[in-house]
């Protein structure tokens, strides 16, 4: 593993054979059925014994996603603690049970069961953060859990794996890591129920394409290139700061950022102007260092990604209101970069560029700006801003995205459901409607014997 902040090696992660993933998902498979027969309350307290065990290494853990992923301790140790919350919220949650018919001729029940071995597949953004949508309502709806982080950020799953190793049953929850097929070689096999995927909508067709043969099911969550629409009746100075982090929290790379920020011509000049002097304000350096605001791209692959964005605007002769040049020294550090109001039909406001890279774009008109934000391929989060919530709300009912803010953004919570539209995603995750997923529909139905003989 390769520290993103100086290209130094961190650790060696195991690389999982085929033969060594057959015996995971057999270890899952033989320990599902014990695990679905664990009481649904019995299932609850586990997830919160779970979370109690996250408590007690929240700072290992951060330290260890600092290093393999390359944001700042504060955030990363932040993540590690979003995962307990997540895992104790969704541990209140039940699944229904709906009585269709209580006659004297039947009884007729839906219930929901477990779908038996879920693949929990997830990105280097967020290892701990994205497992957190998976893990603990897979386990809360019955099924045991084969695990693999991204190869470029598998150490904090890795070492939650041997901490939860003596809690949980064995073979509830395991663990592989690896790089070249490990993910198709996961998605395709024959003993996976269901596959829960969060990455690029270009692998999520690979995913879906592996569980076709078998009819797996699958939940993607995958990318987005979110707009954010900016009214003219906000108040400028405070927009600054709030819009610089709804875009490069992370430094850019959450899939529901502000990618691309359209500005009302009555204010564009000043906001634009008020983005990058605060941009100029923002620390930029090793994550582990006290004061760091932003750390580097999480690896070599998307830092050559997102300067190639920035060069292809060098080319086309786009204006940068900050950045546009690469850092100098190791590290995959890119400076933010603000591109003044480049064309539609651009590549840096067509792509999702994940990293610190932002095209402003100038409107007039709200018909306009609304076809804009909804053209192109991806639809997974959209916002809206201005001091009159109703303008905003008109505004945030037209757009075509998965969830809409309005004056906020990226608010996500245990109880509710959370998905993209077109190549943004398949199905949802959270809430009871995310914990559904990990279950299907059992309809049994009793013919009363009173009435048989009657």
């Amino acid at each position: 593993m390769i520290n993103p902040a100086d290209e130094s090696v961190v650790a060696f992660a195991p690389e999982c054979s085929r033969e060594e993933l057959d015996a995971a998902v057999a270890a899952a498979r033989a320990a599902a059925p014990a695990w679905a027969a664990v009481s649904f309350e019995q299932r609850q307290k586990l997830l919160l014994q779970m979370a109690d065990v996250v408590d007690a290494h929240v700072v290992e853990l951060g330290r260890l996603v600092t290093a393999e992923q390359g944001k700042t301790l504060a955030v990363a140790t932040a993540e590690v603690a979003g995962l307990s919350y997540w895992l104790r919220e969704t541990a209140a949650l039940t699944l229904p049970e709906v009585v269709n018919e209580d006659s004297a001729e039947r009884l007729s029940v839906t219930r929901r069961v477990p779908l038996g071995v879920v693949a929990a597949i997830t990105p280097w953004n967020y290892p701990m953060g994205q497992l957190s949508f998976k893990l603990g309502p897979a386990l809360l709806a019955g099924n045991t859990v084969v695990v693999k982080p991204s190869a470029f950020t598998p150490l904090s799953t890795l070492r939650l794996g041997e901490l939860l190793r003596d809690l949980l049953p064995a073979g509830v929850v395991n663990v592989v890591s690896g790089s070249g097929g490990l993910g198709s070689w996961l998605s395709g096999h024959p003993g996976i129920d269901k596959v829960s995927f969060t990455g690029s909508t270009q692998t999520g067709r690979a995913v879906m394409a592996g569980a076709a043969p078998t009819l797996t099911r699958i939940t993607l969550e995958l990318g987005g290139n979110d707009p954010a629409i900016v009214l003219p009746d906000v108040d400028v100075p405070g927009m600054a700061e709030k819009l610089f982090w709804a875009a490069f929290s992370n430094t850019g790379q959450i899939c529901l950022a502000a990618k691309r920020i359209y500005i009302h011509a009555d204010i564009y000049e000043e906001l634009t102007q008020a983005l990058a002097a605060y941009a100029a304000t923002v620390r930029i350096g090793d994550p582990r260092q006290e004061g760091t605001q932003l750390g580097p791209i999480s690896n070599r692959r998307q830092y050559e990604t997102v300067l190639d964005l920035v060069e292809d605007c060098r080319r086309q002769g786009y204006t940068f209101l900050t950045g546009g040049t690469p850092e100098p020294g190791p590290g995959f550090f890119v400076p933010v970069t603000l591109v003044d109001n480049p064309p539609e039909e651009s590549r840096i406001v067509r792509e999702e560029q994940f990293g610190p890279v932002l095209p402003l774009l100038r409107f007039d008109d709200v018909d306009d700006v609304v076809a804009r934000a909804n053209a192109g391929e991806y639809a997974l989060g959209a916002s809206v801003w201005s001091a009159d919530p109703d303008a905003a709300l008109a505004v945030a009912r037209r757009l075509d995205a998965g969830t809409v803010w309005v004056n906020e953004i990226m608010h996500l919570t245990p109880q509710v459901a959370f998905g993209g539209r077109k190549q943004s995603g398949i199905g949802v995750e959270s809430g009871h409607d995310g914990l559904i997923e990990f279950t299907e529909a059992q309809t049994i139905t009793v013919r009363h014997h009173t009435a048989a003989t009657a």
